[in-house]
This record gives C-alpha cells, structure tokens and sequence, in this order.
C-alpha cells in the first residue's frame, strides 16, 4: 500500500539536524552543539501561570485564532519592541509554534507552481512546507554576500510565478541580520510587485548589535508581509508550542480558516502561560542574551584562534564557520568529528547545498560543554 502515498510526503527527507541529532545517541561521552534550543529554563513566573490555568480547569478549546487576551498582548509586545501595529482581534492568529504559522501562511497563499525564494544556506524546514503546497522553492546564493540577501541577489529570480519571498533573520543557520538599509533595498524592490514577504523573526529578542527590524515595519509592506514569531526562542519555550502570525486582515481572515481545520486552536494552557510570557515577562530574553553573547564571543575567539573562517553572528544563537580548506565534505567532517572526538556539530549541507564547505555550531549549551566541545575540536582540526 505504499506506493499510494502521497509522493510530495514520500520525497521529504529527515532533516539533517535530527539525523546527527539521533547518531549522538549511539557515544557514550559526546558533546553536541546541534539542537537550536535554549539551554535555559522556561522563566518560574510562566510556569507558574500554566500550573494556574490547569488548576482552575482552563483546558477547553479556545477561539480558534487564540484567547483574546493573548492577541491582545502580541499586539502590544510587537508595538512596543517593533514599532508594528497588528490588531489583536483581526490581524493575529495564535499557533502552535512558529512552525505551524509558517505551515498555514503557506497553505493560505501558494497555489500550483507558485515561486518563492529561500536565501541559501537555510534553516531545512521550509523547502518541505512550500512542497506539500505545490510550490517551487527557488534559492538566492547568500555565499558571497555574507550570508544576507540583497536586493542585488533577488531581483533576476523574481519571475512572473514568484509568488512570496521568505526572509529568515536573525538567520539559522548563519545567525546574521540584515541592517536596515540592506532590509530598504528588499523593500524598494518588492513594494509595488505582486508579490508576498514571509518574514520568519522568531529569534527577534536575541540580537546582540543594535535592534531588531522588521521589513513589514517599512513603508507600503505592511499589507504584503506575514511576519512569523514566537516563545520558543525568546522565553525558552520550545515545547509550550506558541507561535504567531502577524498579517494584514484581509489575510489573516483566509489563514484562520486553515488553522481552524488544521489544529483548531494552540494548547489552552500554554496560551494561558504566554500571557504571562508577553506581559509580566516582556523582559525575559534579556538575561538569556547577555549570557549568549558571551558564550558566542567565546566561541567565535576559540574557533578564529583555531585558522577557522566565519562571519561573527549579529543574533541567534549559531555560528557557521567554513571547513573548505580541510578538504572535506560538511558530512565527512562531521561524521569524523563524532566519531573520533565525539562532539557533535550539523553539517552544513543540512541547510541546502549553498550550507555545503560548512558547519553549524549551536551555542545555547553551557559555557562547561563549550569548552569541553572547543578543546576536542582544536585537538580534531590539529590532526587534519
């Protein structure tokens, strides 16, 4: 009966970042640097009000975009941080997770052989998500501008099937950030096309050089922009699964109505949690980002002591340093550090075939398994 499955599902592969993720599994001892996901506890007072909502029974379906007060609170979150303006009754959509509003966005505006443009290298979720939709994934090279995309790079792969253009920054896998005049390119090209902006800013609270900026923030972008976010990153609550979307009405009145018979509605309780998230702790990131400058400057001293070349990161929590000149490929690197120093770090081709030459190394890990993970990699590089 397989053979009657869906061949779109078929062709997806694992990602990349699980298949290592599983083989550390099999090393006794390893040290992995690979999992995007903050090392700190999700804050006491959030875990206080999930425990509140169960104990007074608040586990029923919500409205399918999300408890009102919670839209209202993005709404002001966003506002205050951002400068944007959103409509919490009209305009925001609570998911579950960020993922989730990338699925349904999707969903909402691909049609058969729609076009949208990935700067590459990217985070390996997307290509799959634009697939299921029938659409066409067609990359931007970031290689030889520092990982960013111009405005330069996009404009000869807009064509008349174009139909969104999917900005990820504060980037995984490469943790850079556009500035702002490299965001007004962008936006001086696409503002009268017809042609949508997907605006992924779910590491918006953990910029180290200066402050986030959202295109959809720029003049004539608000009405073709969904910008993405979400507690994941932020309040370190990978698993409270609460993301966001953040549309003009006209969309989000469409993309309701697939989050509606897609999952109903996000966890009343982590909803709950994260009214507490966006208003008692509007602040939250701040602690968790000072101490992941530090590990990143850490880390980016060790590996450019090493000869490594790389970018430093502007935001998130990655570094993305080139392993060219050892003569190996992301995968081989990767395997032979596991397997010989037992440390664990994704090889870059993970995130599509402009990630190869590289490799990705996560520092949302305590500074102890930094340095322990620095030292066998020194020790690895050494006997090259």
């Amino acid at each position: 009966m397989e053979h009657l499955i869906n061949p779109r599902v078929t062709d997806i592969q694992i990602s990349g970042i699980r298949k290592i993720s599983n083989l550390v599994s099999q090393y006794n001892d390893a040290v992995t640097l690979t999992i995007g996901q903050p090392d700190f506890p999700t804050p006491e007072h959030i875990l206080r009000a999930g425990e509140r909502a169960i104990a007074e029974h608040r586990t029923t379906y919500t409205p399918n975009p999300g408890l009102p007060e919670l839209r209202q609170a993005a709404s002001q979150f966003v506002e205050k941080k951002y400068g944007l303006r959103y409509g919490g009754t009209d305009e925001i959509i609570v998911t579950a997770g960020a993922s989730q509003a990338l699925d349904i966005t999707l969903r909402t505006i691909l049609t058969e052989g729609s076009e949208v443009i990935l700067p590459g290298p990217i985070y390996p979720g997307y290509e799959p998500l634009v697939k299921l939709c029938g659409g066409v994934p067609v990359y931007a090279d970031t290689r030889r501008t520092g990982f960013k995309l111009t405005a330069e790079l996009l404009e000869p792969l807009l064509t008349v099937r174009t139909r969104a253009v999917l900005l990820c920054y504060p980037s995984n896998p490469t943790g850079r950030v556009l500035a702002e005049d490299e965001l007004k390119g962008i936006a001086d090209l696409l503002v009268s096309r017809n042609v949508f902006v997907i605006s992924d800013e779910i590491y918006s609270e953990l910029i180290y050089d200066g402050e986030h900026r959202s295109i959809a923030a720029l003049p004539g972008m608000r009405d073709k922009t969904i910008v993405i976010n979400g507690l994941s990153k932020s309040h370190s609550m990978t698993g409270w699964r609460i993301g966001f979307t953040l549309a003009p009405a006209y969309l989000t009145q469409h993309m309701v109505k697939v989050h509606q018979y897609n999952v109903t509605c996000a966890s009343s309780i982590s909803q709950y949690a994260a009214i507490e998230a966006l208003t008692a702790g509007i602040d939250d990131a701040l602690p968790m980002k000072a101490e992941y400058i530090k590990r990143r400057d850490f880390v980016y001293e060790r590996l450019t002591s090493m000869g490594f070349e790389l970018d430093k990161p502007e935001g998130a929590f990655y570094l993305f340093p080139s392993i060219e000149r050892f003569g190996l490929s992301s995968m081989e690197f990767t395997l032979k550090l596991l397997e010989t120093e037992k440390v664990a770090v994704v090889p870059g081709d993970a995130f599509s075939e402009y990630g190869e030459g590289f490799i990705r190394i996560s520092y949302a890990y305590s500074v102890d398994n930094l340095e322990k993970a620095m030292e066998r990699l020194e020790r690895f590089v050494g006997r090259l």
